[in-house]
């Protein structure tokens, strides 16, 4: 014996609403940006950059940069006029504690680490962001 079972649906009803804009044809949008980390002249100092390469959004109040001719990855906090080195500082090299020309930079969220484009070492390095960590 065969049953068949018959359950009532409904969709759900959806309503879109249109909206105009009434955008000019001769409009332009202001194309002004604001300085958040560096400016004005090329320097080792940490309220300057040398040739910034990449940046990582870390949350809506830091972003992280990696400074390529610096040789150094630099944190930056939102309103700060000097940012935190996090990797290199110790000069171009080869060394473990030094970076030569990073490029690109990705946040690891497991390890709480960064990884690093160490381009002219010819390596990827991992370095924690925990200060006295390796």
């Amino acid at each position: 014996m065969n049953t068949t079972t018959t359950i009532p649906t409904t969709a759900p009803t959806t309503t879109q609403q249109l909206v105009t804009l009434d955008i000019p044809v001769n409009a332009r949008w202001v194309q002004n940006g604001v300085t958040v980390a560096g400016g004005n002249v090329t320097s080792d100092l940490t309220f300057q950059l040398y040739h910034p390469h990449s940046v990582v959004v870390v949350d809506d109040q830091t972003i992280i940069i990696s400074d390529q001719y610096n040789h150094r990855i630099i944190q930056w906090k939102i309103d700060d006029i000097n940012g935190r080195v996090v990797a290199g500082s110790r000069g171009q090299g080869t060394r473990l504690d030094q970076l030569d020309a990073p490029t690109y930079v990705v946040i690891d969220r497991e390890t709480d680490s960064l990884i690093i484009c160490d381009r002219w070492n010819k390596r990827v390095v991992r370095w924690s962001r925990r200060r006295g960590t390796a």
